[in-house]
Protein backbone atom coordinates (compact mmCIF):
# COMPACT_ATOMS: atom_id res chain seq x y z
CA UNK A 1 0.00 0.00 0.00
CA UNK A 2 1.78 3.21 -1.02
CA UNK A 3 1.68 5.90 1.45
CA UNK A 4 -1.03 8.05 2.71
CA UNK A 5 -1.51 11.92 1.50
CA UNK A 6 -3.80 12.26 4.93
CA UNK A 7 -4.19 9.92 8.30
CA UNK A 8 -6.05 10.13 11.11
CA UNK A 9 -5.97 7.74 13.31
CA UNK A 10 -8.89 7.81 16.30
CA UNK A 11 -8.67 11.36 16.30
CA UNK A 12 -10.75 12.89 19.27
CA UNK A 13 -11.60 16.48 20.00
CA UNK A 14 -13.29 17.42 23.29
CA UNK A 15 -14.01 21.20 24.44
CA UNK A 16 -14.54 22.28 28.11
CA UNK A 17 -17.56 24.89 28.43
CA UNK A 18 -17.64 26.70 31.23
CA UNK A 19 -19.06 25.57 34.56
CA UNK A 20 -22.73 26.27 35.08
CA UNK A 21 -22.49 26.25 38.91
CA UNK A 22 -19.61 26.71 41.12
CA UNK A 23 -19.08 23.54 42.65
CA UNK A 24 -20.14 21.48 39.47
CA UNK A 25 -17.74 19.86 37.03
CA UNK A 26 -17.06 22.10 33.75
CA UNK A 27 -19.39 20.04 31.05
CA UNK A 28 -17.77 18.68 27.57
CA UNK A 29 -18.52 18.86 24.14
CA UNK A 30 -17.17 16.00 22.19
CA UNK A 31 -16.68 17.42 18.60
CA UNK A 32 -15.07 14.61 17.08
CA UNK A 33 -15.01 11.26 18.92
CA UNK A 34 -12.66 8.69 17.50
CA UNK A 35 -12.26 9.32 13.53
CA UNK A 36 -10.14 6.97 11.08
CA UNK A 37 -9.68 8.33 7.70
CA UNK A 38 -7.23 7.78 4.99
CA UNK A 39 -6.74 10.05 2.19
CA UNK A 40 -4.99 8.81 -1.00
CA UNK A 41 -3.23 11.32 -3.33
CA UNK A 42 -5.50 12.21 -6.60
CA UNK A 43 -8.99 10.77 -4.62
CA UNK A 44 -11.33 13.76 -3.15
CA UNK A 45 -12.93 12.86 -0.22
CA UNK A 46 -15.93 14.45 0.39
CA UNK A 47 -17.09 15.18 4.52
CA UNK A 48 -20.95 15.52 5.01
CA UNK A 49 -23.47 15.84 7.60
CA UNK A 50 -25.50 18.53 9.25
CA UNK A 51 -24.58 21.64 11.54
CA UNK A 52 -22.81 20.61 14.52
CA UNK A 53 -22.29 17.28 13.25
CA UNK A 54 -18.02 17.95 13.78
CA UNK A 55 -17.56 18.37 10.21
CA UNK A 56 -15.28 21.88 10.52
CA UNK A 57 -13.48 21.27 13.38
CA UNK A 58 -12.18 17.87 11.73
CA UNK A 59 -10.59 20.16 9.22
CA UNK A 60 -9.29 22.34 11.71
CA UNK A 61 -7.99 19.42 12.68
CA UNK A 62 -6.37 18.20 9.78
CA UNK A 63 -4.90 21.60 9.14
CA UNK A 64 -3.29 21.71 12.65
CA UNK A 65 -5.17 24.64 13.66
CA UNK A 66 -6.41 22.56 16.25
CA UNK A 67 -4.79 19.94 18.05
CA UNK A 68 -6.35 16.90 18.92
CA UNK A 69 -7.22 15.78 22.43
CA UNK A 70 -6.15 12.66 21.67
CA UNK A 71 -5.29 10.33 18.49
CA UNK A 72 -2.96 11.41 15.56
CA UNK A 73 -3.26 13.60 12.37
CA UNK A 74 -0.42 12.78 9.81
CA UNK A 75 0.11 14.61 5.94
CA UNK A 76 2.82 12.97 4.19
CA UNK A 77 3.31 10.86 7.07
CA UNK A 78 3.80 13.62 9.28
CA UNK A 79 2.27 13.65 12.61
CA UNK A 80 1.30 17.14 12.71
CA UNK A 81 1.03 17.46 16.04
CA UNK A 82 4.63 16.55 16.68
CA UNK A 83 6.03 19.05 15.00
CA UNK A 84 7.16 22.32 16.13
CA UNK A 85 5.81 25.68 14.80
CA UNK A 86 9.28 26.21 12.41
CA UNK A 87 8.83 22.87 10.75
CA UNK A 88 4.90 22.99 11.17
CA UNK A 89 5.52 26.16 8.66
CA UNK A 90 7.39 24.71 6.29
CA UNK A 91 5.24 21.73 6.28
CA UNK A 92 2.41 23.80 5.30
CA UNK A 93 3.33 23.86 1.84
CA UNK A 94 1.99 20.64 1.07
CA UNK A 95 -1.64 21.64 2.82
CA UNK A 96 -3.37 24.95 2.76
CA UNK A 97 -6.84 25.62 2.91
CA UNK A 98 -9.95 27.46 1.14
CA UNK A 99 -12.54 29.05 3.82
CA UNK A 100 -16.09 29.25 3.07
CA UNK A 101 -16.72 33.01 3.55
CA UNK A 102 -15.24 34.73 0.22
CA UNK A 103 -16.03 38.24 2.50
CA UNK A 104 -14.72 37.49 5.91
CA UNK A 105 -11.67 35.26 4.74
CA UNK A 106 -9.59 38.22 3.14
CA UNK A 107 -7.97 41.05 4.37
CA UNK A 108 -9.72 44.23 3.16
CA UNK A 109 -6.57 46.33 4.03
CA UNK A 110 -4.07 44.07 1.82
CA UNK A 111 -3.67 44.28 -2.00
CA UNK A 112 -4.82 40.91 -3.73
CA UNK A 113 -0.98 40.56 -4.10
CA UNK A 114 0.00 40.53 -0.46
CA UNK A 115 -3.01 38.25 -0.13
CA UNK A 116 -2.05 35.45 -2.31
CA UNK A 117 1.95 35.74 -1.51
CA UNK A 118 1.67 35.74 2.42
CA UNK A 119 1.58 31.84 2.46
CA UNK A 120 5.44 32.11 0.41
CA UNK A 121 6.40 34.41 3.48
CA UNK A 122 6.93 31.09 5.34
CA UNK A 123 9.12 29.79 2.66
CA UNK A 124 12.48 30.57 2.10
CA UNK A 125 14.49 31.57 -0.94
CA UNK A 126 11.51 33.69 -2.71
CA UNK A 127 12.23 37.37 -3.53
CA UNK A 128 10.20 40.18 -4.22
CA UNK A 129 10.35 39.50 -8.09
CA UNK A 130 9.88 35.49 -7.73
CA UNK A 131 6.26 36.47 -5.14
CA UNK A 132 5.12 38.66 -7.87
CA UNK A 133 5.60 36.32 -11.22
CA UNK A 134 4.08 33.13 -8.90
CA UNK A 135 1.02 35.21 -7.61
CA UNK A 136 0.41 36.30 -11.52
CA UNK A 137 0.50 32.17 -12.51
CA UNK A 138 -1.59 31.24 -10.33
CA UNK A 139 -3.70 34.35 -10.72
CA UNK A 140 -4.24 33.32 -14.59
CA UNK A 141 -5.21 29.97 -13.58
CA UNK A 142 -7.85 30.77 -11.92
CA UNK A 143 -9.11 32.48 -14.12
CA UNK A 144 -8.21 36.49 -13.27
CA UNK A 145 -5.77 38.99 -14.78
CA UNK A 146 -2.15 39.81 -13.67
CA UNK A 147 -3.70 43.20 -13.86
CA UNK A 148 -5.53 42.38 -10.34
CA UNK A 149 -2.75 42.01 -8.51
CA UNK A 150 -2.78 45.86 -7.22
CA UNK A 151 -6.67 45.36 -6.46
CA UNK A 152 -8.24 45.17 -3.13
CA UNK A 153 -10.57 42.47 -1.95
CA UNK A 154 -13.62 44.95 -1.85
CA UNK A 155 -12.66 45.79 -6.05
CA UNK A 156 -14.28 42.24 -6.93
CA UNK A 157 -17.46 39.61 -6.50
CA UNK A 158 -17.84 36.76 -4.40
CA UNK A 159 -17.09 34.65 -6.75
CA UNK A 160 -14.33 36.38 -7.67
CA UNK A 161 -13.15 36.50 -4.23
CA UNK A 162 -13.03 32.87 -3.88
CA UNK A 163 -11.44 32.64 -7.15
CA UNK A 164 -8.50 35.24 -5.10
CA UNK A 165 -8.68 32.27 -2.20
CA UNK A 166 -8.26 29.57 -4.22
CA UNK A 167 -5.24 31.01 -5.89
CA UNK A 168 -3.97 32.03 -2.02
CA UNK A 169 -4.39 28.22 -1.37
CA UNK A 170 -2.52 27.09 -4.86
CA UNK A 171 0.54 29.45 -4.46
CA UNK A 172 2.79 26.88 -2.70
CA UNK A 173 1.94 23.89 -5.04
CA UNK A 174 0.06 21.72 -1.70
CA UNK A 175 -0.91 18.32 -2.30
CA UNK A 176 -3.94 18.71 -0.28
CA UNK A 177 -6.34 21.51 -0.14
CA UNK A 178 -9.22 21.73 2.77
CA UNK A 179 -11.97 22.89 1.31
CA UNK A 180 -14.31 23.97 4.12
CA UNK A 181 -17.99 24.97 2.17
CA UNK A 182 -16.38 26.48 -0.69
CA UNK A 183 -19.47 27.35 -2.64
CA UNK A 184 -21.81 27.94 -0.13
CA UNK A 185 -21.98 31.53 0.25
CA UNK A 186 -22.00 32.07 -3.77
CA UNK A 187 -24.93 32.53 -6.15
CA UNK A 188 -25.90 28.67 -7.33
CA UNK A 189 -24.40 30.29 -11.04
CA UNK A 190 -21.34 31.23 -9.18
CA UNK A 191 -21.20 27.96 -7.88
CA UNK A 192 -21.25 26.16 -10.73
CA UNK A 193 -18.11 28.01 -11.98
CA UNK A 194 -16.04 27.87 -8.52
CA UNK A 195 -16.63 23.70 -8.89
CA UNK A 196 -15.74 23.72 -12.20
CA UNK A 197 -12.82 25.43 -11.51
CA UNK A 198 -11.41 23.41 -8.20
CA UNK A 199 -12.04 20.18 -10.71
CA UNK A 200 -9.76 21.75 -13.41
CA UNK A 201 -7.11 22.56 -11.16
CA UNK A 202 -7.29 19.08 -9.63
CA UNK A 203 -5.88 17.78 -12.79
CA UNK A 204 -3.49 20.89 -13.82
CA UNK A 205 -1.77 21.36 -10.24
CA UNK A 206 -2.51 17.62 -9.21
CA UNK A 207 -4.55 18.85 -6.28
CA UNK A 208 -6.45 16.63 -3.92
CA UNK A 209 -9.32 18.15 -2.04
CA UNK A 210 -10.89 17.20 1.36
CA UNK A 211 -14.22 19.15 0.82
CA UNK A 212 -16.70 19.86 4.04
CA UNK A 213 -19.89 20.58 2.96
CA UNK A 214 -23.71 19.94 3.72
CA UNK A 215 -24.28 20.08 -0.15
CA UNK A 216 -24.36 16.91 -1.69
CA UNK A 217 -24.68 17.62 -4.86
CA UNK A 218 -21.44 19.75 -4.73
CA UNK A 219 -19.63 16.11 -3.33
CA UNK A 220 -21.08 13.99 -5.47
CA UNK A 221 -19.96 16.45 -8.63
CA UNK A 222 -16.45 16.65 -6.75
CA UNK A 223 -15.75 13.76 -4.77
CA UNK A 224 -14.07 10.21 -5.42
CA UNK A 225 -15.27 8.74 -1.92
CA UNK A 226 -17.71 10.13 1.13
CA UNK A 227 -17.35 10.22 4.67
CA UNK A 228 -20.84 10.72 6.60
CA UNK A 229 -20.21 12.66 9.70
CA UNK A 230 -22.69 12.33 13.01
CA UNK A 231 -22.02 14.00 16.29
CA UNK A 232 -18.26 13.36 15.75
CA UNK A 233 -18.17 9.86 14.14
CA UNK A 234 -17.77 8.41 10.91
CA UNK A 235 -21.07 6.22 10.12
CA UNK A 236 -21.38 5.72 6.37
CA UNK A 237 -18.21 5.67 4.03
CA UNK A 238 -18.27 4.65 0.41
CA UNK A 239 -17.89 6.00 -3.12
CA UNK A 240 -20.98 8.84 -4.00
CA UNK A 241 -22.65 6.22 -6.51
CA UNK A 242 -22.55 3.48 -3.85
CA UNK A 243 -24.04 6.20 -0.60
CA UNK A 244 -26.44 8.23 -2.37
CA UNK A 245 -28.12 5.20 -4.70
CA UNK A 246 -27.82 2.77 -1.89
CA UNK A 247 -27.50 4.49 1.67
CA UNK A 248 -27.36 1.76 4.35
CA UNK A 249 -26.79 3.81 7.56
CA UNK A 250 -30.49 5.31 8.49
CA UNK A 251 -28.86 8.94 9.23
CA UNK A 252 -27.66 8.63 5.24
CA UNK A 253 -30.71 8.09 4.35
CA UNK A 254 -32.18 10.87 6.39
CA UNK A 255 -29.60 13.52 5.18
CA UNK A 256 -30.70 12.09 1.65
CA UNK A 257 -34.77 12.63 1.99
CA UNK A 258 -33.65 16.00 3.63
CA UNK A 259 -32.64 17.03 -0.24
CA UNK A 260 -35.22 19.88 -1.29
CA UNK A 261 -36.93 17.90 -4.36
CA UNK A 262 -39.84 19.55 -6.19
CA UNK A 263 -43.43 17.89 -5.60
CA UNK A 264 -42.31 15.81 -2.81
CA UNK A 265 -45.36 16.14 -0.28
CA UNK A 266 -45.75 12.07 1.07
CA UNK A 267 -45.83 11.33 4.42
CA UNK A 268 -42.93 9.03 4.40
CA UNK A 269 -40.67 12.03 3.24
CA UNK A 270 -42.30 14.00 6.17
CA UNK A 271 -41.38 11.55 8.44
CA UNK A 272 -37.79 11.32 7.39
CA UNK A 273 -37.13 15.08 7.65
CA UNK A 274 -39.16 15.24 10.82
CA UNK A 275 -36.18 12.57 11.71
CA UNK A 276 -33.55 14.75 10.58
CA UNK A 277 -34.35 18.04 12.59
CA UNK A 278 -35.56 16.37 16.10
CA UNK A 279 -33.44 16.66 18.99
CA UNK A 280 -29.60 15.65 19.63
CA UNK A 281 -29.12 11.98 20.61
CA UNK A 282 -28.79 11.76 25.03
CA UNK A 283 -25.39 11.27 25.85
CA UNK A 284 -26.61 7.67 27.29
CA UNK A 285 -27.39 6.24 23.94
CA UNK A 286 -24.51 3.49 22.74
CA UNK A 287 -25.68 4.68 18.88
CA UNK A 288 -25.88 8.03 18.86
CA UNK A 289 -28.80 8.24 16.23
CA UNK A 290 -30.49 6.21 18.19
CA UNK A 291 -32.67 8.34 19.33
CA UNK A 292 -33.59 9.81 15.94
CA UNK A 293 -33.51 6.07 14.00
CA UNK A 294 -37.08 4.97 13.30
CA UNK A 295 -35.67 1.73 13.47
CA UNK A 296 -33.83 1.71 16.61
CA UNK A 297 -33.88 -1.58 18.51
CA UNK A 298 -32.94 -2.49 22.44
CA UNK A 299 -29.17 -3.48 20.89
CA UNK A 300 -28.80 0.16 19.53
CA UNK A 301 -28.75 1.04 23.05
CA UNK A 302 -26.70 -1.32 24.57
CA UNK A 303 -23.73 -1.55 22.25
CA UNK A 304 -22.37 0.93 20.16
CA UNK A 305 -21.86 0.35 16.55
CA UNK A 306 -18.65 -0.03 14.72
CA UNK A 307 -17.50 0.87 10.95
CA UNK A 308 -17.76 -2.56 8.98
CA UNK A 309 -17.59 -3.31 5.56
CA UNK A 310 -20.92 -4.03 3.99
CA UNK A 311 -19.14 -4.26 0.15
CA UNK A 312 -16.31 -3.45 -2.19
CA UNK A 313 -15.24 -0.02 -0.64
CA UNK A 314 -18.45 0.12 1.03
CA UNK A 315 -18.24 0.90 5.13
CA UNK A 316 -21.37 1.20 7.83
CA UNK A 317 -21.61 1.66 11.56
CA UNK A 318 -25.11 0.33 12.21
CA UNK A 319 -25.97 -2.76 13.98
CA UNK A 320 -29.34 -3.33 10.87
CA UNK A 321 -27.50 -2.17 8.04
CA UNK A 322 -29.34 -2.45 5.18
CA UNK A 323 -28.83 -0.84 1.77
CA UNK A 324 -31.61 0.83 0.51
CA UNK A 325 -31.78 3.33 -2.91
CA UNK A 326 -33.38 6.56 -2.06
CA UNK A 327 -37.11 7.00 -2.39
CA UNK A 328 -38.01 3.06 -2.02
Amino acid sequence: MTEALLQLDQVTRTYTLPRERLWTAAPLVHAVRGVTLRMSTGRNLGVVGESGSGKSTLARLVMALEAPTSGSVRILGQALQQLNPSELRRARRNFQMVFQDPYGSLDPRQTVERIITEPLLALDGADDADQRRKAAEVLGAVGLRSSDLGKYPHEFSGGQRQRVAIARALITRPRLIVADEPVSALDVSVQAQVLNLMQDLSREFGVTYLLISHDLAVVDYLCDEVAVIYQGRIVEQGPPLTLFKGAAHPYTRALLAAVPRVSIDSTASRRRHTAMVSARAPAGAACPYAARCPAAKALCEAQRPELKSLGAEHQVACHFAVSETPGD
